[in-house]
This record gives structure tokens, C-alpha cells and sequence, in this order.
């Protein structure tokens, strides 16, 4: 196991079906960005960095939550999404919601047709919006909707290949 000049293990990369712990991320995290820098950024003790990036202590009842913790603490308490969106945006991205309703993992071709369906009906929004030559804040929220609903259909579709869902397909024809 590689270690840090801090303690920890190298980080790895994130990968979409490892589900970690928040402590076991902030050690990674610190591993590549020195505790001391990201306290003084903080305007924390390297100390509180150091707790949020051990496991927690529930039958000492001591132990430090972190930011990570209490943001998905806020999220369930209130249920509303656009926190974790205005994280995502603030990194430069968006948040995509995994997919409720994904596809029944042995049906390829429809699971495939349905992003292709989902992609013909962004476009239609956009050619839509467009033939006007201009967009309204109205038609740009629609076409962000039919464009996350892509995003969303796709995520899952590729969530199935990664799992090595379409088993059956590959097996010959009786």
C-alpha cells in the first residue's frame, strides 16, 4: 500500500459503482492537497482536517462531522436537490440524478432505442426553439430538461453495460 507524506493511501481513481466513505474521500483528497493548505484556505486547524478524515467514533460518541456528512444530512432532511446542483455547478458541472426507472438489464435494443428516442427529442425542443433565432429563458429551461432526461437515460444505459447486464444476448441463438 502507497502512503502519503501524510498517512494516507494514494489516492485512487473515483470510479462510478465504488461507493465510498466521506472520511475514506477526504483522505484521498488530502493525500494529494496537504492538510496545513486546504486549513489555512478553511480558516480551520489542520487538526479538524485531520478528524474529518477518520472513521467515525459512534460508541465513544466523540468523532468530528464533516462537511461531506453533513451536506447529505442536509440534502435527505430537506429533500431538495438544487443543493447538490449548486455544489455542481459551483465545480463546474451538473448533477444527474441516477435513473429510477432503468431499462430491464437483458433488453439491449430497447434500452438503446430509448437514448435515441430521448436524443431525437432534444433536438425537436431545439429546432423548436431555435427557428426564431433566438431563445427565451423559457425554451432554454425546456431544453435543459429534455437534455437532462438524456443524461439520465444514458447514465443508466451505461450503468447496465458496466454491470455486465446483457448477458444473455451474448449467448447463441437455439
Amino acid at each position: 500500500m502507497n502512503l502519503s507524506p501524510y498517512g494516507f493511501t494514494s489516492p485512487l481513481p473515483l470510479r462510478h459503482f465504488a461507493i465510498m466513505q466521506s472520511y475514506e474521500l477526504l483522505r484521498e483528497v488530502f493525500a494529494r492537497t496537504p492538510p496545513k493548505q486546504v486549513a489555512a484556505a478553511l480558516g480551520l486547524s489542520p487538526s479538524m482536517l485531520y478528524k474529518w478524515a477518520e472513521p467515525p467514533d459512534h460508541a465513544a460518541g466523540s468523532g468530528t462531522i464533516n462537511p461531506l456528512d453533513r451536506m447529505e444530512a442536509l440534502v435527505k432532511s430537506t429533500g431538495d436537490e438544487r443543493l447538490v446542483q449548486w455544489v455542481c455547478q459551483h465545480a463546474g458541472g451538473f448533477f444527474i440524478r441516477n435513473p429510477r426507472n432503468a431499462p430491464h438489464p437483458n433488453l439491449l435494443m430497447p434500452a438503446t432505442n430509448q437514448i435515441v428516442q430521448e436524443f431525437a427529442e432534444l433536438l425537436h425542443v431545439i429546432a423548436a426553439a431555435t427557428a426564431d433565432e433566438k431563445i427565451t429563458p423559457a425554451e432554454a429551461r425546456q431544453i435543459r430538461a429534455r437534455w437532462e432526461e438524456l443524461k439520465t437515460v444514458t447514465e443508466g444505459f451505461v450503468a447496465c453495460c458496466e454491470e455486465g447486464n446483457f448477458g444473455p444476448l451474448r449467448q447463441p441463438n437455439k
